[in-house]
């Protein structure tokens, strides 16, 4: 069974960036020639995570309100206190959310519905350089 595999290399703003993948998954997937399976999408690192949104201002202030409720940044964390940094709220939302997800590959094209997109959310409290792996799989 084939696999191909591509690494998507990108600078975050952290703080809940939600930066949108799809265009660069689509393209790893063509190229992969891969006609029928499944693409992997695996964010690195304990404070991202990759999920599917409709990509539109109003669902992404939406999605950061929901984990503002969920996971305050200006919340007590235990892990603040264990490692002196105010993070804590950042290894809970990937957490929640998680890193990695897969979508269906079908006639060589990433297959999602028309409203989706895939994103990489950054929760961590500064800017950072993020890699996303790509791992398509099939036949």
């Amino acid at each position: 069974m084939p696999v191909f595999q591509k690494t998507i290399r990108l600078t975050t703003k952290g703080h809940t960036d939600v930066v949108d993948i799809t265009g660069e998954v689509a393209r790893i997937v063509g190229a992969s020639r891969i006609r029928q399976g499944i693409v992997n999408v695996a964010g690195r690192g304990s404070t991202v995570a990759v999920t599917t949104i409709e990509y539109e201002p109003g669902a992404v202030a939406d999605l950061r309100r929901a984990l503002d409720q969920i996971a305050p940044a200006n919340d007590d964390y235990a892990h603040n206190a264990r490692w002196g940094d105010h993070n804590g709220y950042a290894h809970l939302r990937s957490a929640l959310v998680g890193t990695t997800e897969s979508y269906p590959v079908r006639e060589g094209q990433l297959e999602l519905g028309t409203w989706q997109q895939i994103v990489l959310c950054d929760f961590d409290d500064r800017p950072r350089d993020r890699e996303v792996t790509v791992t398509v799989v099939g036949e």
